[in-house]
């Protein structure tokens, strides 16, 4: 079908029978995902590569942590994207800025040389993609009327946009890398950044303007208050970095323990509202486990940008051919497989319907899977360089796949089924909570990793997910009687 094919009831030009502004999200997250995941794929080996290769010689295990502190900030990053959406500027606003934010972020990777070119870019790029997640798919769903039965389709064609530049990207910032060094690896994320705002920034005017909306305007007279607040914020910040209470060492921790604060905090405002009913209230305690769930496979699966590196560039035989393959480019085998499979788990849900297992259950698949990918690894451990054939690794991560695939669509989609009518955005970012948590403990974790305690670094990992998933089996009946009729 053409994309500018007319179908009947639409009333004008459409993308493959869906609204024509669709085809410009996709490419601005197409875009965006492009250049997110082709310098994270560059990132790790910046930071650990030594001067003479063009990187930064930080110590592994301290870069590993730096990582996962960043992709925590990101999904923390979320709550202020949505708050400004929802009080100050509507998601519209919120996605542009964002976009235009982020490319910034990206151009100081490439342009800015060392530490400070990389605290710039990465604080840019996080505030960004935070802003920017937390609004694309909120504009996604204001091009469909209620009750649109092309709703679900057009979210998953949206989806097909991420993944899509989560392939490509790593591929080609990887190859730039490979010839020209890092800083045209960042470079090229840049253009690809710059690509979707160009396009989006000529056709967001055709947005209904319930993108534009501002759900719960902040009132005039708070906004000084607001103003101070930020200030106050950026002023603690300065002064915990400038005096090395903040610093590259403790990061992680300090993130982690921020985003168990906000879960806690979240979790105390909505129990204690009125606006929520007893029903309710035992749904918000059902999520719990799940919450936790969702944590500990964030954990293990963000490792694909930690130690999945770090045993891409040591332990992988990455020669295709005769021609040595750049281990970054490993990190566009999940999204292959997320295109091939995301299809077939949906279909696999439709068929079953009422058959299909409950969430809960989906869970504890997933972190289950999760176990055995890491278990998966330890044939091939302790083998020396290049020891590890691409197929090997490539079957580990189709193990990453089918994990993620139990948990993170099911945990959107759970967490809108178990929200309090009132707190409906409120408990969409407790899920990003929990992933923000789990990739901060994966950067955690990976200081642990080395080439020399393999083995029981990949058995502890697996057996411990195993057991969690075990455990949220035994506790699947009582997890369910307290979700009050959600599945």
């Amino acid at each position: 079908m053409s994309t500018t094919q007319r179908t009947a009831g639409t009333g004008g030009k459409t993308f493959f029978g869906h609204p024509r502004m669709l085809a410009n999200l996709f490419s601005v997250e197409l875009w965006e995902r492009f250049s997110f995941y082709g310098m994270q794929a560059l990132l790790l080996y910046y930071m650990t590569y030594s001067l003479a290769d063009g990187g930064l010689a930080f110590d592994p295990g301290a870069a590993a942590g730096l990582v996962g502190a960043y992709g925590g900030g990101v999904y923390l990053s979320t709550i202020l994207g949505a708050w400004l959406a929802d009080r100050v500027l509507g998601s519209e606003r919120v996605l542009f800025y964002s976009a235009i934010v982020i490319m910034c972020g990206h151009i100081a990777l490439a342009l800015l040389p060392g530490v400070v070119g990389l605290a710039i870019g990465l604080v840019l790029v996080g505030i960004g993609s935070g802003g920017l997640k937390a609004n694309a798919s909120s504009l996604v769903g204001t091009l469909y009327a209620p009750g649109d039965d092309r709703r679900d389709a057009g979210f998953s064609i949206f989806y097909m946009g991420i993944n899509i530049g989560a392939l490509v990207g790593p591929l080609l910032t990887n190859l730039a890398w490979d010839v020209y060094g890092f800083h045209v690896g960042f470079g090229l994320a840049a253009i690809g950044m710059a690509a979707g705002l160009l396009q989006y920034a000529t056709t967001r005017k055709n947005l209904p303007d319930a993108a534009h909306l501002v759900e719960n305007p902040l009132p005039r007279a708070a906004y000084a208050r607001w103003i101070v607040i930020a200030a106050a914020v950026v002023v603690l910040l300065g002064v915990v970095l400038a005096t090395g209470l903040l610093n590259a060492g403790n990061l992680a921790n300090v993130m982690a323990y921020t985003a168990i604060a906000a879960t806690i905090a979240y979790f105390a405002v909505i129990l204690s509202s009125s606006k929520v009913t007893a029903v309710e209230r035992r749904r918000v305690y059902s999520f719990m486990p799940l919450f936790l769930a969702s944590a500990a496979f964030w954990s293990l699966f963000q490792q694909q940008f930690t130690v999945v590196a770090l045993y891409s560039e040591s332990r992988l035989d990455r020669n295709l051919f005769g021609w040595e393959m750049p281990p970054g480019m490993v990190q566009s085998i999940n999204p292959v497989f997320i295109i091939i499979f995301a299809g077939v788990f949906a279909a696999l849900w439709t068929r079953l319907g009422s058959r299909q297992p409950s969430s809960p259950l989906k869970f504890s698949f997933g972190l289950i899977i999760m176990g055995l990918a890491f278990l998966a690894f330890i044939p091939f451990a302790d083998g020396g360089p290049n020891s590890t054939p691409l197929v090997g690794l490539a079957g580990i991560l189709l193990l990453f796949t089918w994990a993620e695939l139990f948990i993170s669509p099911i945990g959107l989609s759970v967490t809108t089924k178990l929200a309090p009518e009132a707190f409906r955005t409120q408990m969409l970012a407790l899920f990003f909570l929990s992933i923000s948590l789990g990739t901060t403990v994966s950067g955690l974790l990976a200081g642990f990793y080395s080439e020399a305690n393999e083995v029981p670094y990949f058995a502890f990992s697996g057996i411990t997910a195993i057991i969690l998933g075990a455990a949220l089996i035994a506790g699947a009946p009582v997890i369910r009687r307290a979700m009050s009729g959600v599945r």
